[in-house]
């Protein structure tokens, strides 16, 4: 299957095997910039899995561009250890690449010992919230010697090829943009001076490396930030990075600070093929295409179509390391996604904490967990067949035990069908669709329309159960919460009840928020009817612009606290909000609810009482869990092990991981 895909490609006169790259993604697995065996098997399981070219990243050319929590190449005292690092990639197969990293103005001074960041010129950062000192000529030609110094470094570390890092905002696109290059020298100005930096960089890496080794450039196909350079620069820059001695171009979307979301389920699958697509028109090296590019079948069609001709699987490796010798053996539908949460991965980043996986509870413990054949088989019992209950029964089969699935509703899932039911949610949906896959592989029983009780579990006489009963909506003592008008938010995402114009959400945390959303796109287009009338030029922009963003409801959130979005992730809270405010969903922040009777919500907020009436209400106050068999389990004498919101309420990583430790530790 997927012959293009896995097709040989060559990057200057390197073979790789297939069009498929592992691109660099900060882990956060050491704070002293220095390899470790946690890095060590996290690359050799990317390598083994099948993919092309494993990227190794980003890693600091120098500590004011880097700092603390990146690995390092800038001593020669790193290359015994990368050389380790090289040796275990190459070995497993696939071909062994470095990014080599300057974070410029986006060098956080905590990161960097308290010092100022360096950057072109002395421009407020909005990423950082710093102004960087302006850069000398002295300095400039001190990092050009490092990028050089680092990558000799990396050659003879036994790197099969070197990606220099100039997108993201990062300090070679701080030169490339008007809007933060406002030099008056050689390297401000003109398209041609504001190059120059990464123009001498390419030209002296060729020089020292020789021109047979392979030489990349990761760069932002639009920098999305008013006032930067956009999809009409930048094949200028591709065609410069050409002629100076690149041989394939890595291009993604923009910078941090883009309002234009980048990596989330927001984002459709491909989305940003349009830019490598565009950088390649403009070049005759390879282009690799990045940013949600899930399945093997859109990889595939991006070849096919020549939008680009290798593909970043960076999030999508690390939810499933094994995903292209499972596409390229046609099992697909064993494929772990990656759903494009961010919960492990980006918001673990930006928070400074070492990545890890919601969906692959192996990702980043590799060498700590793994499921092992059981010598000993048992009867395991699962009760609850949402993710910490399905996760449990999978990795209990592959372990060898005789699995059963009890589950009290008509389908698997649990909870993953109200998450995945806010608009551009629906990624979560492929949770459901890998675990049903692996029930079938694994030749699971799964009761379904079945609520295990005690007499059941005296009769089918398991020898470990897992209590995995999930949650319910929380029900606070508020007048008039079982009034026939007031719904709870679950009710609302499973039903799709009707509902009137007017409506009242009681609580601003991350369910609330996303019940508001998903009540606010009542009545706007859908995708393909904006596709229509943009097409025939039907509307005007502005009318379009209306269309897709004011529905035919009235929301309002109400927040006993003075922050909305709990729960939410960093990476992906501000793309709520932005849909809050684009929807026009009205927030009434300190406001204490105290009566919902017949829709009229009474509220107290500084100590004055309020009342509107709405047309109904919806409450989103939290969940409880559930323990109806929990709770009974301590009086047999059977193991159990209770997961997930039965133990504890949390997110839905939380509930997976749960359920693959529970199996770690049956004995």
């Amino acid at each position: 299957m997927f012959p293009n895909l896995f097709s040989p490609i060559k990057i200057n006169t390197l073979e790789i095997k297939n069009r498929i790259n592992y691109p660099a993604l900060a882990l956060v697995y050491s704070y002293d910039r220095k390899l470790n065996d946690r890095y060590i098997n996290f690359f050799r399981e990317r390598a083994r899995g099948g993919a092309g070219i494993v990227t190794v990243g980003p890693v600091g050319i120098d500590f004011i561009g880097s700092g603390h929590g990146l690995l390092a190449i800038d001593s020669d005292e790193y290359i015994d250890s990368f050389s380790v690092l090289t040796k275990t990639i190459k070995d497993e197969g696939a071909r062994a690449w470095i990014q080599l990293y300057h974070a410029g103005a986006y060098a956080l001074p905590i990161m960097i010992g308290n010092k100022k960041a360096i950057a072109p010129s002395a421009v407020f950062n909005s990423y950082t919230r710093e102004t960087p000192r302006e850069i000398t000529i002295d300095e400039i030609k001190k990092v050009q010697g490092a990028f050089v110094r680092a990558a000799e470094r990396a050659k003879e570390a036994g790197f099969d090829g070197v990606e220099i890092i100039g997108s993201a905002g990062y300090l070679i696109t701080q030169f490339l943009s008007p809007l933060r290059n406002k030099r008056t020298d050689e390297y401000g100005g003109s398209l041609e001076n504001r190059t120059r930096f990464p123009r001498q960089i390419i030209e002296m890496m060729r020089k020292s490396l020789g021109p047979d080794y392979p030489i990349t450039i990761r760069m932002a196909g639009n920098d999305f930030v008013s006032g930067s350079n956009t999809d009409m620069e930048t094949p200028l820059f591709a065609r410069i990075y050409e002629k100076a001695g690149i041989n394939a171009i890595n291009v993604t979307g923009g910078w941090h600070e883009s309002r234009v979301p980048q990596l989330s389920m927001e984002l459709p699958r491909g989305a940003f093929t349009y830019l490598s697509q565009n950088i390649k028109n403009a070049v005759s090296v390879p282009v690799m295409a990045s940013n949600r590019i899930n399945d093997p079948f859109t990889a595939e069609q991006v070849v096919v179509d020549g939008l680009a001709d290798i593909i970043n699987l960076g999030r999508v490796l690390i939810a499933d390391p094994y995903w292209p010798q499972k596409a390229m053996e046609g099992r697909v539908s064993e494929i772990r996604p990656c759903i494009s949460c961010n919960q492990g991965c980006m918001d673990e980043i930006f928070n400074g904490r070492p990545v890890f996986c919601l969906a692959n509870c192996e990702a980043g413990f590799e060498q700590s967990r793994k499921i092992k054949r059981s010598a000993l088989p048992k009867k395991i019992m699962v009760i609850g067949a949402g993710p910490g209950g399905l996760e449990a029964a999978v990795r209990a089969s592959e372990a060898g035990h005789n699995v059963s699935v009890y589950e009290k509703s008509g389908c698997i899932g649990g909870q993953l069908w109200i998450a995945g039911t806010p608009p551009y949610k629906n990624e979560l949906w492929e949770l459901i669709r890998y675990y049903e896959a692996m029930l079938d592989k694994n030749n699971i029983e799964v009761h379904l329309n079945t609520e295990a009780d005690i007499d059941l579990i005296k009769k089918e006489k398991p020898d470990f159960i897992i209590a995995a009963e999930g949650a319910e909506p929380a029900e606070p003592p508020i007048e008039g919460i079982d009034d026939p008008l007031v719904y709870n938010a679950w009710d609302v995402l499973a039903n799709d009840p009707k509902l009137g114009e007017k409506i009242a959400v009681i609580g601003g945390g991350a369910v609330g928020l996303e019940t508001a959303h998903f009540l606010a796109m009542k009545g706007t287009i859908s995708p393909e009817t904006l596709y229509f009338l943009l097409k025939y030029n039907a509307e005007p922009v502005e009318r379009l612009h209306d269309l897709i963003t004011k529905g035919n409801k009235e929301i309002t959130v109400f927040e006993m606290t003075m922050k909305a979005g709990t729960g939410v992730g960093k990476s992906s809270k501000w793309i709520l909000m932005a849909n809050i405010d684009m929807h026009n969903i009205k927030i009434v922040y300190k406001a204490k609810v105290t009566s919902l009777k017949n829709a009229l919500v009474q509220y107290e907020q500084a100590g004055k009482e309020h009342s509107i009436q709405f047309n109904n209400v919806v409450t989103a106050i939290g969940s409880r869990p559930v323990r109806k068999i929990a709770d009974a389990l301590e009086g047999l004498a059977i193991p159990y092990k209770i997961i997930g919101d039965s133990a504890i309420i949390g997110q839905i990583n939380n509930a997976i991981h749960d359920g693959y430790l529970a199996v770690m530790e049956i004995k």
